[in-house]
């Protein structure tokens, strides 16, 4: 049985709280790939740290002092991911931040990958 294990409390660096990591069992599911990217985004950046194995997909994206867990779920083209009342769209270099609080309506906040 491999683990996949996801660090899902990142913590700045100046913030007493310590970081918990987690440990998911996934019978068969091979071995885990993990990246990072950071995002550009109008007056925001937002961290991204991608963590697959076999059919499990996960995004832990760090807004500032936030850190929010989204699985991938299905969509029409890309990658979407969601967590909490979030939903993360990525597509090639661009991600998509959208805030289902805000309504259907509501434009999301676009992010292209830091070069």
């Amino acid at each position: 049985m491999r683990t996949m294990t996801a660090l899902l409390l990142m913590v700045i660096a100046t913030s007493p709280v310590p970081a918990e990591t987690i440990s998911i069992d996934l019978p068969g599911a091979g071995p885990t790939e993990r990246r990072a990217i950071t995002y550009q985004c109008p007056g925001a950046s937002i961290r991204v740290e991608y963590i697959n194995a076999a059919s499990n997909s996960l995004a832990v994206l760090t807004l500032g002092q936030e850190t929010i867990v989204a699985a991938s779920v299905l969509a029409g083209s890309g990658v979407r991911y969601a967590g909490r009342q979030y939903v993360w769209w990525t597509k090639g270099a661009k991600g998509d931040l959208y805030d289902l609080t805000k309504g259907d309506k509501a434009k999301p906040l676009s992010c292209s990958a830091a070069s």
